[in-house]
């Protein structure tokens, strides 16, 4: 199959180690990911909350619309403004990343 036939967006759960670390603070640790994938950007990993300090992030005032996904929230780390983002109510086919989080640059091990 050709990508133009392949679908725009795709999940894929995984056991591979994925942390969150910024200014040294550790703000993800997880083995419980799912990674999207969507034709032209990069994998994105998603973070289950139980995984993620939410204590240590703040809801932010920027929201952004995703004809693909829906509406997503961000989060931000101290002066550090949207740091990280999550769909709390994605569209029915993207179900499985809703109330995820996802961080800029998070890495895998």
């Amino acid at each position: 199959m050709d990508d133009a036939h392949e679908p725009s967006i795709t999940l894929h759960p995984h056991s591979h180690r994925v942390q969150a670390v910024i200014d040294g603070t550790r703000l993800a640790n997880t083995t419980r990911a799912i990674e999207l994938r969507e034709r032209g950007y990069p994998p994105r990993q998603y973070l289950p909350r139980d995984d993620v300090r939410m204590d240590l992030l703040t809801p932010s005032e920027t929201v952004t619309h995703c004809p693909l996904k829906g509406d997503a929230s961000y989060f931000s780390f101290g002066e550090r403004k949207d740091v990280a983002w999550s769909y709390e109510r994605p569209l029915e086919e993207l179900k499985g990343i809703a109330m995820r989080v996802v961080f800029y640059g998070a890495e895998c091990e």
